[in-house]
Formats: C-alpha cells, sequence, structure tokens
C-alpha cells in the first residue's frame, strides 16, 4: 500500500527497527532529498522563500504530525533552512511511521507555495 494511504500506528518498545532492507524499500517511496542516517533516522533539509514561509510550511506540518501522532524534530536555521528529523524514540530507530510522515511531507512541499 501506498504511504500516502497509511496512518501511523502506535510503536510500542520491544517492536523493532526496521532492517537495512526494509528502510532501502520505505525510502524507494520517498523523494531522494530524504538522507537515511545510520539506520536511526531519516533527514531532509528545504529552502523555503523567506522567513514567514518557513514559519507557514511548520505549522502545515504540524497539523500532519498532529493527525498521525508522529512528530518530527523541525529544525529552523540561518532563517529560511528547515531541517526535518524522522525516528521512532520508543525502538531507537525507524519504523514504518517514519517513512508515512515522510511521505506526507514530501506530498506537502511537493504542491506548496512556501519553497
Amino acid at each position: 500500500m501506498d504511504l500516502m494511504q497509511k496512518k501511523c500506528i502506535p510503536c510500542e518498545g520491544g517492536t523493532p527497527p526496521l532492517s537495512q532492507k526494509e528502510t532501502k524499500e520505505l525510502q524507494g517511496q520517498l523523494s531522494s532529498s530524504w538522507v537515511v542516517v545510520e539506520l536511526k533516522r531519516l533527514e531532509r533539509t528545504v529552502t523555503c522563500k523567506s522567513f514567514k514561509h518557513a514559519v507557514a510550511l511548520i505549522n502545515a506540518i504540524a497539523i500532519i504530525a498532529e493527525e498521525e501522532n508522529h512528530h518530527p524534530d523541525i529544525n529552523l536555521h540561518e532563517y529560511k533552512l528547515l531541517t526535518f528529523t524522522l525516528s521512532t524514540h520508543a525502538i531507537k530507530g525507524l519504523s514504518e511511521n517514519d517513512f508515512i510522515v515522510a511521505a506526507k511531507i514530501d506530498a506537502l512541499i511537493a504542491k506548496s507555495v512556501y519553497v
């Protein structure tokens, strides 16, 4: 099933993080801007048009994060750069939830007037 059609499912401790193979398969469904770091987190940086566009994009992503109950770390730096980091803290690694939220962030950015 397409990541965009999926909903995040709460992840309990004791659930294993994704394997390298699973991670690679799911990463193939995202934009190439996402980087897997040490099989523990996904990161993507975008350049927005301005500071206010960056803040507006953060607010739009906050809606997605709340709907999915899975929240990225968001770093606004150099006044218009946003870096998103996704990881599943309960399992100290990546879960399908990280890829679901990343796919929804990709879709938002693709149709965004902010970047």
